[in-house]
């Protein structure tokens, strides 16, 4: 992506066309000069320039807006330098207006602190009940406008937490519709750097931001946009990591983990290596989160019951640990009005006790459905997603035939010598390249025609051409 830094501006006559409310004159002018942080080629920097490498958590204002008053002086008294702010636009918890908006804006100001504010309303959209639409929570951004402008320099509008599910169109629509927000957004004045998450629960397992980012990124007058991956389960292995992280930098396009945890329900990620791998690169990263987790996800709590004094294991990992974020934030130059200087290599330290992990649910589903062979009870497809010496992504889609399904069960045979090291949203069983894939509890059910998909991080050589799957 190119700097808006390094952008030319319009020139004075040049014939003024609207685009969405705004002139092609005011939107060359505007890229020309970035009003706050901003994107540099692969780097989000400050207006002045300096880079910013975010170190930050996740703080669940919406549903604890009593606790954020002391939670977000904690944050940054533990060594953040950025926070990740849950909102709501009132489709699916209490809406977060322009008051209390605002008064989030002036606490992260007070302490120093970079925050990403996230419209959570739109979690798992197209297959989570009740999530909305990007284009709605684009709406939510531009009412808080008034609170909003003015502090581009600290404020970033992440626009729609974990925007689809694993359903389709929703996934592959994830480009048109990503690109669409970022245009509204544009046309109501809003300058701010905008942060995107991925599909498939931010975990992008089809690849599909990987592979249209700069689709998306081209969409925005502002060239100001940062792609953001959230890292769970399907991160297991340091290959995947490093894998999905090299092809950003290939293209010279921005990217920050916008959430991991240290363990996950789908598989344990592999927090070592995303931590290392952030720091070496220069790559932001936000851990989910601070406090107040439920539902069976206690574990990802830092502190218990909100209490800076109580640090979980995840918590020590991710503050005092090796890469973690006390040894290796530097507070933006805004609110220093200094330069930071190089610091040494980052303290190793005590590494995490593993737990369940995800407060973000991760499952799969595909892009192109299967055609039903009449008469069969179901088909299913077998694609590779990715690969890398001695390791490979593959997914596999299910699709019901004429008749509704109660369940299903899939098998094929991997290459010599490659086997299933991790699975999700099925139940894995056979030998070696010999594999079994039946339902999981909640994807058995499959109306006429529908179709599911689950996805694994396979060892050794991937398939090349295409590999036969029974499916009964």
């Amino acid at each position: 992506m190119k700097s808006t830094s390094l952008r030319a501006a319009a020139a004075c006559g040049a014939a003024l066309l609207a685009l969405g409310g705004i002139t092609a004159a005011a939107t060359a002018a505007a890229a020309a000069d970035p009003v706050g942080l901003h994107i540099s080629g692969s780097r989000l920097v400050e207006q002045d320039g300096t880079p910013f490498v975010a170190r930050g958590v996740s703080h669940a204002h919406t549903w604890y807006t009593a606790e954020t008053p002391r939670a977000i002086p904690a944050i940054r008294a533990a060594g953040a330098n950025a926070l990740r702010v849950v909102l709501s636009g009132g489709d699916r918890w209490t809406r977060n207006d322009a008051a209390d908006v605002a008064n989030v804006i002036a606490l992260c100001k007070a302490n120093q602190l970079v925050c990403m504010l996230e419209n959570h309303d739109t979690t798992g959209y197209g297959e989570q009940s009740g999530a909305v639409s990007l284009d709605t929570a684009a709406d939510y951004f531009i009412s808080l406008r008034s609170v909003l402008q003015g502090n581009e320099d600290f404020i970033q509008i992440n626009i729609g937490n974990e925007p689809t599910g694993n359903n389709e169109p929703q996934v592959t629509g994830w480009t048109t519709d990503t690109a669409n927000a970022i245009r509204k957004v544009r046309a109501a004045g809003l300058r701010h750097n905008i942060v995107v998450d991925a599909p498939n629960w931010g975990q992008d397992w089809k690849g599909v931001m990987r592979d249209t980012a700069a689709t998306v990124a081209a969409a925005d007058p502002e060239g100001n946009t940062l792609f953001s991956v959230h890292m769970y389960g399907v991160y297991a292995q340091a290959s995947t990591i490093t894998a999905y992280l090299d092809a950003f930098e290939a293209q010279g396009l921005p990217l920050v983990i916008g959430e991991f945890g240290h363990d996950h329900s789908d598989g344990d990620p592999d927090e070592a290596t995303i931590m290392r791998e952030a720091v070496e690169r220069g790559i932001g990263y936000y851990g989910w989160s601070w406090s107040g987790n439920g539902g069976g996800v206690e574990y990802l709590d830092m502190v218990t019951a909100f209490d800076p004094a109580q640090k979980t294991a995840w918590g020590r990992l991710i503050f005092d640990g090796a890469n973690g974020i006390k040894a290796t934030a530097r507070t933006a130059t805004y609110f220093s009005g200094v330069t930071p200087t190089p610091t040494v290599s980052p303290t190793p330290s005590v590494s995490p006790t593993p737990s369940v992990s995800p407060t973000p649910s991760v499952s799969p589903t595909p892009s192109a459905s299967p055609t039903p062979t009449p008469g069969a009870a179901c088909t299913a497809r077998l694609t590779v997603a990715s690969s890398w010496p001695g390791g490979f992504q593959g997914t596999v889609d299910v699709t019901a035939g004429a008749r509704a399904l109660t369940g299903w069960s899939t098998s094929f045979t991997l290459p010599a010598g490659a086997s299933v090291a991790q699975g999700w949203s099925a139940t894995f069983s056979g030998s070696g390249s010999a594999v079994t894939a039946a339902n999981a509890a909640w994807n058995g059910n499959l109306g006429a025609g529908q179709t599911t998909t689950y996805g694994f991080i396979g060892s050794g050589t991937a398939p090349t051409g295409t590999v036969a799957v029974a499916c009964r």
